[in-house]
């Protein structure tokens, strides 16, 4: 029997974390892996690819309706979609009530006493709100769920920003929980010099850059239709990107404790890689370059 692989995505909100889990996990049901998808985000949109659904009900909602979690049954809130993938929606509570991350913690708790892990599973993958790494959201890593960590990224500063934010909190729960960073997966969004720009980030965190998805139109046609790239054309190249990053975290061995980088080495990395090599032509940049210009003449 295999050992069971517990793997948390997270990433910038709105970088396209839930829909590279949900095409990556269709990628690694189509290769016989069995798997378990816990969306542990209050939108519970971690699923509705799998499941052509607008959103699973939640084990908080279900619980609240139910009078406790204990009133629960694991058939009530698991429900299994494409590729025969298990998927299950945390929850939490509505907007400005209390905190979401507690649905994370009830949800996994209640998944382990009602034997959701089975002997037969090969992945749980945990799709993990934003890039918060505090609290609940912080379980599958501080609780020794989740093993390996992979963050979802762009050649854009903010979801650098998060990713190295994201192996701070990695570094701060490796040493007592065990957990590692798997790689990064840009997710492109068409910057300059984007996977040069990645693969350096990566090479200071100490880590990979696992895959590079290139933008495509396809992403959101199949999204459109509620599913995944996989499942809407098994033929589309994009498809074939999915596969391949499938085939490299099934076969990924590299999983290293990060080291996380300083504010002005991430803004280093951004002008060597991405500012400098364009011209910028706004008003506050020519008007730098305007003074560059005076000071060399002064100088001369």
């Amino acid at each position: 029997m295999a050992k069971l692989r517990q793997c948390a995505i997270y990433g910038k909100g709105g970088i396209g974390k839930s829909t590279t889990t949900q095409n990556l996990v269709a990628a690694l049901a189509e290769q016989g892996q069995n798997v378990l998808i816990v969306g542990c985000d209050p939108k519970a949109d971690s699923t509705r690819l799998m499941l052509h659904e607008k959103a699973q009900n939640t084990i908080m909602a279900l619980a609240a309706e139910a009078g406790g979690v204990e009133d629960l049954e694991l058939e009530m809130v698991m429900k299994v979609g494409y590729g025969k993938v298990k998927c299950v929606e945390s929850g939490g509570p509505e907007p400005g009530v209390g905190c979401a991350g507690r649905g994370v913690i009830t949800a996994i708790n209640f998944l382990e006493e009602e034997g959701a892990y089975d002997k037969d599973l090969n992945f749980v993958f945990y799709d993990v709100l934003g890039d918060v790494v505090c609290g609940g959201f912080a379980m599958p890593i501080r609780e020794k769920k989740a093993q390996e960590i992979y963050i979802v990224v762009s050649g854009e500063m903010m979801a650098m920003y998060a990713a190295n934010n994201i192996a701070k909190g990695i570094v701060k729960y490796a040493n007592s929980g065990g957990v590692r960073l798997g790689g990064l997966i840009c997710n492109s969004r068409n910057t300059a010099r984007e996977a040069d720009l990645i693969e350096a980030l990566a090479d200071a965190l100490g880590t990979q850059m696992i895959h590079f998805i290139p933008r495509d139109n396809v992403v959101q046609r199949a999204e459109i239709r509620r599913m995944t790239v996989i499942e809407y054309d098994p033929t589309a190249k994009q498809a074939d990107e999915y596969r391949a990053l499938a085939k490299k975290i099934e076969t990924n061995t590299k999983l290293t404790i990060p080291t996380p980088i300083t504010m002005d080495q991430l803004e280093e990395l951004l002008m060597k890689f991405g500012i400098l090599d364009e011209e910028d032509e706004s008003v506050i940049g020519k008007k730098a370059i305007e003074e560059a210009e005076m000071c060399v003449v002064g100088i001369n």
